[in-house]
């Protein structure tokens, strides 16, 4: 999934050692420019990432990330990985406002609508009749 905004924040690096070795991870938090902003806080995990995409506050990115869940001690916990930044030109943001990339907007957005059906085409499953509905019912809701 890809998402675009401006870094507004970022949490203290964390660092530690695991099994395989010393690791370390950073937070940002970006925020969208649609109508109504949202937010979201990722990770960056791993210290050659972290040099890599060099993340300011203040930068316009284009975030791609994974979403995983894990469960601890009976709760669940979301996880916001980034694997790739890229920052995206300051000047280009106001000629794209509203104007979200196809994966962006369907991670935050209702479906799309399904295209109008022709004149006389029958819906996949129509309706059931109701147990008890007369013949000579007006209504034709299905529930």
């Amino acid at each position: 999934m890809e998402l675009q905004g401006k870094v507004i924040a970022e949490t203290p690096e964390r660092s530690g050692t695991s099994a395989r070795g010393d690791w370390k991870v950073k937070g940002f938090v970006i925020e969208t420019h649609d109508n109504y902003p949202r937010k979201m806080m990722f990770e960056v995990f791993g210290e050659d990432r972290l040099r890599r995409f060099n993340i300011q506050v203040g930068q316009e990115v284009m975030v791609s990330f994974d979403i995983d869940a894990h469960e601890y001690n009976g709760r669940w916990f979301n996880s916001i990985r980034a694997f790739d930044v890229r920052l995206v030109d300051p000047a280009a943001v106001g000629a794209s406002v509203g104007t979200q990339t196809a994966p962006a907007a369907s991670a935050f957005t209702a479906p799309a609508a399904a295209p109008a059906a022709s004149v006389g085409a029958e819906a996949p499953f129509p309706p059931a009749p109701e147990a008890g509905a007369g013949e000579g019912s007006q209504d034709d809701l299905p529930f």
